[in-house]
């Protein structure tokens, strides 16, 4: 005898996983379509956020200076830069004023990365946009300060006195690109608790991974701080390594949060 169902139900009770993930699966050439997109915004942002720097070039100049112009008055140096080419002054202001616009424009490159990365995540976890962007720009500015006001000042401090007996004689293009290599690559490790949690986020590794890792983390870290500073005076890279390690801690924090959240969400499901 057939069985006739009078109220049968308007919606599916098993969702499609495409309606979950907020759209529709991109092909592998629709990615590469989508990622030259972003990153031609993310070049153009920092190409403007550059071209509006370069206008304050000497404020910048004299504020990227200052660590060594400093250590030069403590030691009774001439607290001034050299250059040997006539192109070198240019050169630096344009470097400058490329890495000041990566740090103004960081929130939007950042916003561009989630982007592109959004379609892969479900809709509950979309909404974490800002606090992303928020992080993520923060702790790369933070990097930069951190390098800037302790990091670099400490190797300086060390290699200056370390060669006393010498006529320092730094050239402009010398010490500006190797403060830029610094600040930017400080910058870009305070980036591991965000990296850690987009890791955890998508379940690649889990808290239990990092902390049971932590003593192979905390010699990654003593290498990485060894290889970012131009000194190797044992006072300036533990001066870089603890900040690390503690990164590295909140990031087991920060992804144990983030599997707490899975775990819950799997069982509401």
């Amino acid at each position: 005898m057939a069985t006739i169902v009078r109220n049968p139900p308007t919606t599916n009770p098993r969702r499609d996983p495409e309606e979950e993930l907020g759209g529709k699966q991109m092909s592998f050439l629709e990615h590469l379509e989508e990622l030259r997109q972003r990153l031609i915004r993310c070049v153009l942002s920092v190409c403007i956020a550059g071209g509006a720097s370069f206008y304050f070039r000497n404020q910048i100049y004299g504020f990227l200076a200052r660590p060594l112009t400093n250590e030069l008055r403590a030691l009774h140096y001439p607290p001034k830069l050299i250059f040997l080419n006539p192109v070198d002054p240019f050169n630096l202001f344009i470097k400058m004023s490329i890495v000041c616009g990566l740090f103004l424009a960081c929130p939007y490159v950042l916003w561009q990365i989630w982007l592109f990365i959004s379609p892969g995540l479900y809709k509950h976890e979309k909404r974490y946009v800002w606090p992303f962007v928020l992080l993520t720009s923060s702790l790369f500015v933070a990097g930069g300060a951190f390098a800037y006001r302790f990091a670099f000042p400490a190797a300086l401090a060390f290699l200056l006195n370390f060669a006393h007996q010498f006529q320092p004689a730094v050239t402009i293009d010398e010490y500006c690109g190797l403060a830029l290599k610094v600040i930017v690559a400080v910058g870009l490790v305070f980036e591991l608790p965000v990296a850690i949690m987009l890791l955890s986020l998508f379940g690649i590794i889990t808290p239990k991974f990092l902390w049971k890792n932590l003593r192979y983390a905390i010699l990654i870290t003593a290498v990485l701080a060894a290889a970012i500073l131009p000194s190797n005076d044992l006072a300036s890279i533990f001066i870089v390594w603890i900040p690390l390690v503690g990164l590295y801690i909140l990031s087991i924090g920060l992804s144990w949060l983030v599997t707490i959240r899975r775990r819950r969400r799997a069982q509401q499901a």
